[in-house]
Parts: structure tokens; C-alpha cells; sequence
């Protein structure tokens, strides 16, 4: 299932932290638990063909069979929903405690809830000397539509505001998004929902991806500003199905320096390792906006498990080079 973000769009050009030169004698065999879509994105001929010539085997997972009859597996990768699999991979990994899964299911489910989603960054408060990260002002409504404008009088939100399905699972629906101009219109909406104040940010979105320790940044287009102006003589609620598209890229647009210019790379770094260590995940993207108008104002507005990674550039050589140093890592705490 290719998961792509709010205010945002999809994949482009970038940077990129990636791995020393790793050499592994060894064949290693990735069990992999995909959609049929996610299959089709991710493993494409460019990075099996990469893989094989690196010693990593790919082998899709036969769910008619019981996990542990299958491999062995020196890793096993997936994105697959449901109660019944969460619960084979957990048992999974309580008798097979050398594979390493990515990523636990525990982990995984934390991101589908957006309420509790962006809480790592919010309890991070992270600010140093190359910018501030923080999350917008959001508010939860879980029944009751007609609730609402009291609910976003009482809590001080301002508009707009950004509307989000409160389950975030990979379809279509929960990457819905609606932009209110006043708050009566919100009553339109269909709770379960998180209600997100909308900060301008120069019509552009940064997809931080992560993969292991390996940070690859892109810029996409993104919902545009909004001015006072504006916000005045506007009502009503715009529905957007899905504002992320691979094809609206802004890496080579003729951009404002001020809006173009990536956040710093020591900042990110330390909100990656960071937010790898909080959630207990290696594979995810962060979508994140410069305050517009700032320099180093960030804010994280959403964050995604296992991402759209077939169209980051270069992702079959650092997406191989992290499942060799997961493998490296492993014999040497064997050895050491």
C-alpha cells in the first residue's frame, strides 16, 4: 500500500545520509509480507536486480502456510493490516528471535493513530541552534459532528483548519484531507477526525524519509498559503482526496531560496535518530513544513510506516545497503 501524506505530495530529489561499502558473503534471505500494490511499487526489477548482485534474496511469504515452516529468514519485511497477522508476527518473533522484523507490529499500529502519531515530537520539544520542531495545535473529535465549532471555540484553534481522518491505515479514505474556513463548516465533517491548525508554509512540504540511519529529503507541493484576506471573505469546507502526487514534485521548480531551502541536516539527523528510538521503527517518512515567512520554524504534520520508497531517488542502493549493515550488525553482536 503506497502511504503518501497531508498537506503534501510525493516523491523527488534530495539528499542523502547513506552506508559505508558493506560486503557479506553470505546469501541474505528477506521474507517479505507485501499488498500486491506495495509488492508492485516497491520491489521493482532495479532494486531485485541490485539485491541479487549484493547477496539479498527476496522471497515472498505464502500465508497458507505457517510462518515458521518458511525460510529461513535473516529478516522479514512487511506491511500488512489486520488483528490475525499482527498476531502471527508477534508469536513469530517470540520463537525466532534472531529474524529481524520490520518493524514490530506494536510499533506500527502507534502510527495509525493519528492522535497519539505526532506525540513523539510534541514530548521531543526538540530545539537547538539549527531550528525548532514542533507539531501543530490539533484537537480530537470522536462523535458528534455538531459539536465541533464549540469544541474548536473552546480550545483557542485558529482557522483554517486541516480536517484528518483519526485512523490512519493506508486506504484511500484516510489520506481524505479538508481545509475549513470557518468553523461552522466543520459540522459537514465525519468524526472520527483531527482537526490540525493550517500553518502556511509556502505551498511546499518536506518528505523526510528514513531508512535506518540512511535520511533522504524531497520537496513537494503542497496546499498554498492563506492570507487574512483570504480567511475573511472565504467560507465553507474544500475537500482534497489526496493532495500527495508523484508527479508534483517541487525539487525543480523555481522556488523562493527562503521557501526551496531544505531544513538543516544536523537537525534532521538528531529528530530521526531520535524519533527511531521513540517509536521503535527504521522504515518511515516524516512530512514536514517550514513556518512560512521563518527560517528555521519546523513543524512535523504527519508520519507514515514503510512509505512510497520506490520513487525516492536512489532507493534500491540504500534501501540494500541498510538490510546488509541490519545482517552485519547482527554476526558482529554474535561474535563480539
Amino acid at each position: 500500500m503506497r502511504e503518501e501524506m497531508p498537506y503534501g505530495t510525493e516523491e523527488g530529489e534530495g539528499e542523502e545520509v547513506g552506508f559505508p561499502n558493506i560486503t557479506h558473503k553470505r546469501l541474505v534471505v528477506v521474507g517479505y509480507a507485501l499488498t500486491s500494490k506495495k509488492t508492485k511499487s516497491f520491489l521493482q526489477p532495479k532494486l531485485e536486480g541490485l539485491a541479487r548482485n549484493k547477496g539479498i534474496l527476496f522471497v515472498a511469504i505464502d500465508h497458507n502456510r505457517p510462518l515458521s515452516d518458511q525460510g529461513p529468514f535473516d529478516i522479514v519485511l512487511h506491511k500488512l493490516s489486520g488483528k490475525e497477522w499482527r498476531q502471527i508476527l508477534e508469536d513469530y518473533r517470540q520463537t525466532h528471535p534472531e529474524v529481524t522484523v520490520l518493524d514490530p507490529p506494536d510499533a506500527i499500529q502507534h502510527l495509525h493513530n493519528r492522535q497519539y502519531m505526532l506525540q513523539a515530537v510534541a514530548d521531543m520539544n526538540l530545539s537547538d541552534s539549527y531550528g525548532k520542531v514542533g507539531v501543530p495545535r490539533q484537537l480530537v473529535v470522536k462523535r458528534d459532528a455538531s459539536s465541533i465549532p464549540d469544541a474548536v471555540a473552546n480550545s483557542g484553534l485558529t482557522l483554517p483548519i486541516v480536517a484528518k481522518p483519526l485512523v490512519n491505515d493506508g486506504s484511500a479514505k484516510s489520506h481524505e484531507l479538508s481545509l475549513a474556513f470557518d468553523r461552522y463548516s466543520l459540522q459537514k465533517l465525519e468524526p472520527p477526525l483531527v482537526l490540525q491548525e493550517f500553518v502556511n508554509h509556502g505551498g511546499v512540504l518536506f518528505k523526510v524519509y528514513i531508512v535506518g540511519e540512511a535520511i533522504k529529503v524531497v520537496r513537494r507541493f503542497s496546499l498554498p498559503d492563506v492570507s487574512k484576506r483570504e480567511l475573511s471573505k472565504t467560507a465553507g469546507v474544500y475537500r482534497f482526496p489526496r493532495v500527495s502526487c508523484a508527479a508534483a514534485s517541487a525539487d525543480d521548480a523555481d522556488l523562493d531560496p527562503g521557501i526551496a531551502e531544505l531544513p538543516p541536516r544536523p537537525l534532521l539527523e538528531r529528530l530521526a535518530k531520535e524519533l527511531r528510538r521513540r517509536l521503535g521503527l527504521r522504515l518511515f517518512n516524516l512530512d514536514m513544513i517550514r513556518e512560512h515567512g521563518t527560517r528555521d520554524r519546523f513543524y512535523v504534520i504527519d508520519i507514515n510506516y514503510f512509505p512510497g520508497y520506490g520513487k525516492m531517488p536512489e532507493y534500491e542502493h540504500i534501501f540494500t545497503d541498510f538490510l546488509l549493515s541490519l545482517v552485519q550488525a547482527k554476526y558482529k553482536k554474535r561474535s563480539g
